[in-house]
Order: C-alpha cells, then sequence, then structure tokens
C-alpha cells in the first residue's frame, strides 16, 4: 500500500483527501497546513489521519508520495531538495488536471445514469410487457407490465433463463436465426391471453447481442368481441328494463322522431305508443317546448324543465340527455317525473325531516337534574351503560328526560367524538321508515335519488344512534333492527349485500312494553336484545324534591330564550308546584315556568306565585264535556279550534303520554304527531 502525505489542506488538498479515501491502494498518512481550521485538517483528524503545521514533522515517516496543493512553488522546490530521493513529489498543476478529469467522469456516470433511468421510467409506463435475453437466453431486461403480466418480480426474473419465467416464450429459433416473429398468441400461465412479438436486437456491428420480446394482453379485447356477439340478447335485454321500469321512458332519433316509449310513460300521460312512435317529438307537448328538440340541437343534457303532457295535460319534470356514439348524435332520451307523486313525497320527507336530527349530542350527565334516590340510580345505571357497548332500553313517561339521558351516556362514552343520530320512531310515515333507517340502492323504487342513500344507520356508524318511540315499529321494522343487533349488518331498500356496521343503540319508549309483549305487537327475541341494559327514568311525582333545581335550570334556559332576567321564585310558587301531580313530567313543569314568565312584567326578576297558572285537581275525562265556547272564523276554522281543544284535553288526561293519547282518541300515533305539529302542541 503506498503512502501518501498531502501539503496544503485547503479546497485542493480537501479533494484529493476526499478521493483517496476511497482507495484500497492509497494510503494518507498525513496532510499538512499552517492554519488549524482548514477545510482537510478538520476532516483528516475526524478519520484519524496525523496532521502537522510543517511537513518536515514527516520528514522521515517512510513517504511513498508527496502531493503539494498549497500553490507556492517555493514548497514544491523545498519537498523535491530535502525529502528522500525514492519519494515522488507531485505538483498542484498536475493534481489539478487530475481532479478536473475525475469531476467530468463523475458528471458523465450522472448523465448517463439519469438517462438510463428516464429509459426505465418510459419502459415501465407503457402497458405492453418487454423482456430481453442475451445470446444465452439470460434475462437482462424485464418491465413492471412483463412483471403484471406473469406475476414474476423483477428482481425474480433477471439474471434468471427466460425459460424458468416464461417457457412458452420458445425463443431459440429466433436467437439462432435472428429472424423477427410476431403477432404470435399466447396463453400465459396467470391465464391471460396475450399477442407475442420476438425481435432480434442488434449492435451498432450488426451483430446480435439477444432478442427482445413484447406481449400485449388481449384479454380485455377477446372478451369485448364475446359481448359483441351477445349484443342482441343485450338489446333485448335493455328493452326489457325500459319497459319494465317505474320511470316514465322518452327516447327519439336523431331526426326527432319517437322510437321508444314505455308502459309508465302510458300511464303517466295517457299517450299510447301509437300515438308517439314514429311521430315528431312535439306530439305529446301541452304546454311548453319539447326538451328533446333542444337537446338534439345543443347536445347538452337538460334537467329540471317543468311541462304538460298529453290530453290530460299532466303536470311533470323532465330529464333529457343526449345519445351519443363514438361522438355522433344517435338521439336523445328523456326520464318523465310526475310533479304530484313527487309533491306527495316531498311532503312526507320534509314532515320526517322536521322529527328527524342528525346532530353531535349537546348534553352530559352534568345537565341531567336530581338529587332523589330514584334518578340517582338511573344516572348510575346510565353512567355504567356509557363505559359498555351495551344496547340501552330507556323507560319512562313522557316529558321525563328520555332523549336527555340518551344525550348524556354517547357524551360519556367512547364515541362522543362520532356521530349522536336521532330519530323519532313514530312520527315517520312507515313508507318511509325502512328506507330512512337502512337506505336504498339506485331504482329500489320510485323517485329513489341516482346512486342510492345511505340510511341513519350507516350515517351513525362509528357512532350512537337514539331510536326514540321504539314500541311503534312494525313487525316488519321489528325484524329488521332485530338483524342489525344480531349480525351487527344492514342490508339497503333494494339491495342483497349486507353493510357491516358498529352502531351503540340506544333505545326508548314510554309504551308497557310488556303489554305489548303479550299483544303481540313487539316481537319477544327484539325485547330481549334491548333490554339488557333496561334504565328506568322516574316521573316527576316521585321526585318532587328535585322541583327546586329543575326550576332553577329552567329559568337558565328560559331567560336566554326570552331575553328575561327573572332570578328566583318565591317558597310559594315552589309549594304550589310540589302540589301538582305533573302528568306531563318535566316538559310540562316548563312549559308551566315559561307561560308565567311570559306573564310577568319584565322589570321583575322574581316570579309570583299569581303568575303560575296550574290546577291542584286532575284534569277532566274524554267522557266528560268539554267546556263550551263559542268560536270565530269560518266553519273549517272553528273546527279546528274545537279540534285542537279535544287533542290538549286528552293530553293532559293521559298525562302527556302520546301513545295512550292516540288510542283515547282512536287515530294512529302518527295521525297524533301530524295534529301536534299542526296545532302547535308538541
Amino acid at each position: 500500500m503506498h503512502r501518501i502525505m498531502i501539503v496544503g489542506a485547503g479546497k485542493g488538498g480537501t479533494a484529493i483527501l476526499q478521493l483517496l479515501a476511497h482507495s484500497a491502494d492509497w494510503q494518507t498518512v498525513a496532510i499538512i497546513d499552517k492554519n488549524d481550521n482548514a477545510k482537510g485538517i478538520k476532516e483528516a483528524k475526524k478519520s484519524g489521519i496525523a496532521t502537522a503545521n510543517d511537513w518536515r514533522d514527516f520528514k522521515n515517516a517512510s513517504i511513498d508520495m508527496a502531493i503539494d496543493v498549497t500553490g507556492n512553488p517555493k514548497v514544491y522546490d523545498e519537498l523535491i531538495e530535502e525529502l528522500p530521493h525514492n519519494t515522488t513529489v507531485i505538483p498542484g498543476s498536475v493534481i489539478e488536471i487530475i481532479i478536473k478529469l475525475l469531476q467530468e467522469k463523475d458528471y458523465y456516470i450522472q448523465k448517463i445514469q439519469a438517462f438510463s433511468r428516464r429509459q426505465q421510467i418510459i419502459f415501465n409506463s407503457i402497458d405492453e410487457g418487454m423482456m430481453s435475453v442475451n445470446q444465452k437466453g439470460e434475462i437482462i431486461f424485464y418491465n413492471q407490465s412483463a412483471m403484471r403480466l406473469t406475476n414474476t418480480p423483477i428482481e425474480k426474473a433477471v439474471g434468471k433463463h427466460y425459460k424458468d419465467v416464461m417457457n412458452a416464450l420458445e425463443l431459440e429459433q429466433v436467437i439462432e436465426t435472428g429472424q423477427a416473429e410476431t403477432n404470435q398468441e399466447l396463453i400465459l400461465p396467470s391465464g391471460k391471453k396475450v399477442v407475442l412479438s420476438k425481435i432480434p436486437m442488434v449492435d451498432e456491428k450488426t451483430e446480435q447481442i439477444g432478442v427482445l420480446a413484447i406481449f400485449k394482453d388481449i384479454s380485455e379485447v377477446v372478451a369485448l368481441a364475446e359481448e359483441i356477439t351477445d349484443l342482441k340478447e343485450v338489446k333485448k335485454m335493455l328493452e326489457a328494463i325500459i319497459q319494465s321500469s317505474d320511470d316514465a321512458i322518452s327516447v327519439v332519433d336523431e331526426k326527432g322522431r319517437g322510437i321508444v316509449v314505455n308502459p309508465a310513460y302510458t300511464r303517466i300521460t295517457g299517450l299510447s305508443p301509437e300515438e308517439i312512435i314514429g311521430k315528431p317529438a312535439t306530439t305529446d307537448i301541452s304546454e311548453g317546448e319539447s326538451m328533446h328538440l333542444k337537446v338534439l340541437e345543443t347536445k347538452k343534457p337538460i334537467r329540471g324543465v317543468n311541462l304538460r303532457l298529453g290530453p290530460s295535460k299532466r303536470e311533470v319534470i323532465v330529464n333529457v340527455a343526449p345519445i351519443l356514439v363514438e361522438d355522433k348524435l344517435k338521439g336523445s332520451v328523456g326520464v318523465i317525473h310526475d310533479v304530484t307523486e313527487m309533491r306527495n313525497l316531498s311532503k312526507e320527507l320534509s314532515q320526517a325531516k322536521t322529527i328527524i336530527r342528525t346532530l353531535e349530542s349537546k348534553y352530559v350527565f352534568d345537565d341531567i337534574i336530581g338529587d332523589s334516590e330514584e334518578m340517582k340510580l338511573a344516572i348510575e345505571q346510565a353512567k355504567l351503560a356509557a363505559k359498555t357497548p351495551v344496547t340501552v332500553f330507556l323507560r319512562g313517561e313522557s316529558g321525563t328526560g328520555k332523549e336527555l339521558f340518551a344525550h348524556a351516556i354517547h357524551s360519556e362514552s367512547n364515541r362522543h367524538y362520532e356521530k349522536f343520530i336521532r330519530v323519532n320512531c313514530a312520527a315517520i310515515a312507515e313508507n318511509l321508515l325502512e328506507s330512512e333507517l337502512f337506505g336504498y340502492e339506485e331504482g329500489a323504487f320510485t323517485g329513489a335519488k341516482k346512486g342510492g342513500k345511505r340510511g341513519l344507520f350507516e350515517e351513525a356508524n362509528g357512532g350512537s344512534i337514539f331510536l326514540d318511540e321504539i314500541g311503534e315499529l312494525s313487525l316488519s321494522t321489528q325484524a329488521k333492527l332485530l338483524r342489525v343487533l344480531q349480525e351487527h349488518e344492514i342490508v339497503r331498500v333494494g339491495a342483497t349485500k349486507p353493510i357491516p356496521i358498529d352502531v351503540r343503540i340506544i333505545a326508548a319508549t314510554n309504551v308497557n312494553m310488556e303489554k305489548a309483549l303479550h299483544d303481540h305487537t313487539f316481537r319477544e327475541d327484539l325485547y330481549y336484545r334491548l333490554n339488557r341494559m333496561p334504565i328506568y327514568i322516574p316521573p316527576l311525582r316521585n321526585r318532587l324534591e328535585d322541583i327546586p333545581q329543575l326550576v332553577d335550570r329552567l329559568l337558565q334556559k328560559l331567560n336566554r330564550e326570552y331575553g328575561r332576567n327573572v332570578t328566583k321564585v318565591t317558597r310559594g310558587v315552589i309549594q304550589k308546584l310540589r302540589n301538582y301531580q305533573w302528568p306531563g313530567n318535566v316538559r310540562e313543569l316548563e312549559n308551566v315556568i315559561g307561560r308565567a314568565m311570559i306573564f310577568m312584567p319584565a322589570t321583575e326578576t322574581e316570579l309570583q306565585e299569581n303568575y303560575v297558572q296550574i290546577s291542584a285537581q286532575k284534569t277532566s275525562t274524554l267522557e266528560g264535556k268539554v267546556e263550551e265556547e263559542i268560536y270565530n272564523g269560518t266553519l273549517d276554522e272553528a273546527m279546528a279550534q274545537y279540534e285542537k281543544r279535544i287533542i290538549e284535553t286528552a293530553l293532559k288526561d293521559n298525562r302527556y303520554n302520546k301513545t295512550q293519547t292516540a288510542k283515547a282518541l282512536q287515530i294512529s300515533i302518527r295521525s297524533l304527531y301530524y295534529k301536534l305539529e299542526k296545532y302547535e302542541l308538541a
């Protein structure tokens, strides 16, 4: 190994030091510089190489070569004169030339590597598989498409004989003859069908150095050809689909003449196929312009246009889109929706949306007021339930705070960052409830949204869903809910594939569930699934000692809502409130306090007993007579006022239990909710 001494630790000396660091035949034994802070001195110290301020310190160190990079001719002359004759001294000018040559070498190496990388990227980006072999049949190049088609990783292919990877290629003849073979069909071991071309590779001397194999996957092309052969059958199937669709469909050709209408179109417009097919697109228009003709003119779809069609002038909304085949206009297709049906659905949905609200939970256990033993027990049970994923069943009369408990359980659980969905099961039309809860697929029913819709269970995935008035579910919906509890999955309306969900169910009811089981209006298996963690919320009449705290909290809430500043109530008010049995529970208490605050002067801050309008006697039953009263307005207005009085009386008689009230009035629970909303009694 040759021993080197570098004199000068500046830029040139540092470059020589770094260059020699990678050599196995040359050893740098010392680097010299008068400046101890020179870059080369610092790097030498890090590498454990000796340093000095004077090269003479190593004059007798058996140096094979001294490299002068000081740029000072005097130093070079001293090295020649004083070093032993067998030590070779190289001037800095020679070293500078060597460094430049090395730098140029690195530049061109980097340039070649960059060009090679670009080539690799290009070859890996093309869809065709590419594999090249040398004259021995060894793979020297293999792109990513080849890897995809053969299921063999690149690192396991390169360097191997091609037969170990794709034995069926048979490249020997091309290697021997140098004659290309193109467009050969081949089935790979992966089952994919490819077209193979084998091309000899030659160098600049036209000598063959290997073979390039290019293979393209034609599986999709073959499949497409098979589909084309079945075109007639597909056409018949499409016609059958159009004919069986519940949506009215009208199709015209590029000249605007009718070519297809389905039975739903005839049902809505009253026009038969014979009256439309072959006739101009304006034939069915009673009021408005033909959207078919506009689409044919602009080649752009038109949506949501109101028209009247047919002899009955049926009001409809139409969506029309052009039919383009390879960018050529072949006609247009229109989908017609009956506005009457849409309005009915919209009305039902708007009613449902006023009852269903999706929001984050907004109450915690600190919001629940109560020091009575029964209330403390309910709160402790709810806190325990919040820490486990168990289904919770809240039992209690209307107005006792079941929803407040549901919010608090979700807020205290490990799901509190996820959604909290509230659903009033009794207030949603039966024909909408299933699709609202479980969602639906596109085309599941007339009016279904394009692309389908996620149900409330999917919206609540990862969080909690509060099913209020669960006792009002139909038996069919109960069966679907049981599947959710048992299998932790739902099936959308119109779908067959189940969707897994992770939802905490919190159910609530004021119905006598035991009686419902006896009457077979509620499934036993669902009841036992729900009843794993029952929590009974006591009525207000059983915890009258909580009234002062409840009143304080209600004053804070109502002050914010009414813009008042009522800070306290008299003892007489508290005593009066304690003497009442509260059939409507906390909700009724809030109504009483709110009414009293409205009637008292705005300047007063203490609620007096005379402002609290409440009767200590139980209200009369429906069998009694409703107080006679003179009603003003039209007959319809008078009937509405009378109906409102009857419902108010029934609510009080049944302690504001809506289910019992509906039974007493002999109307459905959904009709009761509608009337409560209509008369602002909810």
